[in-house]
């Protein structure tokens, strides 16, 4: 079930640095919306209810809905800025969304199958994730949360790239359109220590 995110923002005239503090001392986070064929808008947005839908990971990769004052606008996430040593957000750049025109996003890669995987139940395996998001084409209407990867067919040394995978109905791949089939997950042998390790556990018990 995909979740719907509405944030109440407004609207602020004052630009620059000193403005900028004063409003994160107030609690607050100045953003900015751009795109759709419209001028950027300045807005603020409560640090805490931001902190607090940030915190469910469909925030991301989801449409969001804007509302200021009477306005709404549909967004999505394109960048935020973090304080380098402080759990808070600094600012965030919103793209607004036109219904008939692709947008580009990060996904994240949702991996199944690994506990029945062939190279791992079989083989003595272990997966390797090589990415853990990918940047996908499409209309709004069709942004997926997240691709599901299924790896359960996968065997040792086998290595899935993007072109394995199964994309929802309307999504590209912008790598795959930029002719780079990048490797997504692979199951490797296990590393020579894991394997001594595991050899050392077994004498053990059998002294014992």
């Amino acid at each position: 079930m995909t979740t719907t995110f509405e944030l109440q923002a407004e609207a602020r005239e004052g630009l620059g640095r000193s403005r900028n503090r004063r409003l994160r001392r107030e609690g607050k986070v100045p953003a900015v919306i751009y795109g759709g064929g419209k001028d950027p808008q300045a807005i603020a947005i409560d640090h805490n209810v931001l902190i607090r839908e940030m915190g469910h990971p469909g925030f991301y990769t989801s449409i969001l809905t804007l509302r200021i004052g009477s306005e709404k606008q549909s967004v999505v996430v394109k960048e935020v800025q973090r304080h380098p040593a402080k759990p808070q957000v600094v600012h965030l750049d919103f793209q607004r969304i036109v219904e008939d025109q692709p947008i580009t996003l990060n996904v994240p890669l949702h991996f199944v199958g690994e506990d029945v995987a062939k190279g791992v139940k079989e083989q003595g395996g272990v997966i390797e994730h090589l990415a853990t998001d990918v940047e996908v084409s499409c209309l709004p209407r069709y942004l997926p949360e997240y691709i599901e990867v299924d790896v359960s067919n996968l065997e040792l040394n086998q290595i899935l790239h993007l072109s394995d995978l199964k994309l929802p109905e309307g999504v590209h791949l912008v790598a795959l359109e930029h002719h780079q089939d990048l490797p997504v997950v692979t199951i490797s042998p296990p590393r020579v220590e894991e394997a001594e390790a595991e050899g050392e556990a077994g004498g053990e018990t059998a002294q014992s």
